[in-house]
């Protein structure tokens, strides 16, 4: 693996990398406190708050990590008109994300509260509502954008944004501008991704769309992968395959590369952060498998973290100095 190349790419060349996210943008919000004692109004622990903490998730944290690492970023998504939205704005504004593309919504901010006592997590709160957006509204907001990316990324969280409308007509209008649209999907309808240059499946969400599970090993994931990109018209498939690492096939390539051990293996945003880096590094004109190479080395940093993390330039650049 050409690292010398890795390390120039990341330490000069992803500045001039262009990068459209279009998708479910989210507010991941953390209480973290210490049970001593249980309620006298009911039989549940009292958590007392010791530690408020809030981070970007879904979309929002694919722009993070593309925002942090360097890139040139926007972000086309939805926020309601509530204190969560406000949040969210701002802390993307904060990173110098373009958020002139997030439209306001009549709904709530996609808001996911977690209570964490001592190391355990007590209780999850999600404000949501997964109403269809208006594909006018969001395709308008993607098509001004288009000439100025060299890619595109539409992050599915199954919150109402990445409807088949708005995915057909993203990857139809970036094909015919010879734009790079690489997907990270929902569900077990992958018939929307149809056309797309790569999705970014973890093997639970290739499992969805296959007749038959598949194991966690090297030839069955690449006979599934070829079997996907056939259907769905792809160019390429990216595996994240948690403590087992990453596979890349795209057309004759196949290249695995295996998760370094970690003490911490937490997968949150980790499949944002491979998303992110991959298509950064197929923006800045890498080939194939060394995108995918340094998406694992991003992922082996966020994988280390407690909680949705994005991985920041320096982080990066110490993992392949090492």
């Amino acid at each position: 693996m050409n690292h010398e190349a890795l390390k120039n790419f990341v330490a000069d060349g992803v500045e001039k990398c262009r990068v459209l996210v279009v998708g479910d943008a989210m507010l991941d919000k953390y209480y973290f406190g210490e049970v001593t004692r249980i309620s006298p109004e009911a039989p549940v622990p009292i958590n007392r708050v010791t530690k408020i903490k809030e981070t970007l998730g879904g979309a929002a944290n694919v722009a993070h990590n593309l925002a942090l690492l360097g890139c040139q970023t926007s972000l086309i998504a939805q926020a309601g008109a509530d204190v969560h939205g406000e949040t969210l704005t701002k802390k993307l504004i904060s990173r110098g994300i373009d958020v002139t593309g997030v439209v306001q919504t009549e709904k709530p901010t996609t808001t996911k509260i977690r209570v964490i006592g001592g190391n355990q997590q007590m209780l999850r709160l999600d404000f949501e509502d997964t109403a269809a957006a208006d594909a006018q509204e969001i395709l308008t907001e993607v098509f001004a954008r288009l000439e100025n990316v060299d890619a595109a990324i539409i992050s599915d969280y199954g919150k109402g944004v990445c409807t088949e409308e708005i995915c057909a007509e993203i990857i139809r209008a970036c094909r015919s501008k010879n734009k790079i649209v690489v997907v990270d999907p929902k569900g077990d309808d992958w018939q929307k991704y149809s056309g797309a240059n790569f999705i970014t499946p973890n093997l639970k969400e290739l499992n969805a769309v296959l007749p038959k599970k598949i194991s966690n090993v090297d030839a069955e994931v690449e006979a599934a992968a070829r079997g996907v990109i056939e259907k769905f018209a792809l160019e390429g498939l990216v595996v994240t395959r948690s403590a087992e690492g990453l596979t890349l096939v795209d057309g004759e390539k196949i290249f695995h590369v295996k998760a370094k051990a970690q003490e911490v293996f937490d997968v949150s945003g980790a499949g944002d952060t491979v998303i992110a880096v991959f298509a950064m590094g197929i923006a800045g004109k890498l080939k194939s498998e060394l995108a995918a190479y340094l998406a694992n080395a991003a992922a082996g940093v966020v994988v280390a973290k407690v909680g949705t993390y994005a991985v920041s330039r320096a982080e990066l650049l110490q993992t392949l100095e090492g």
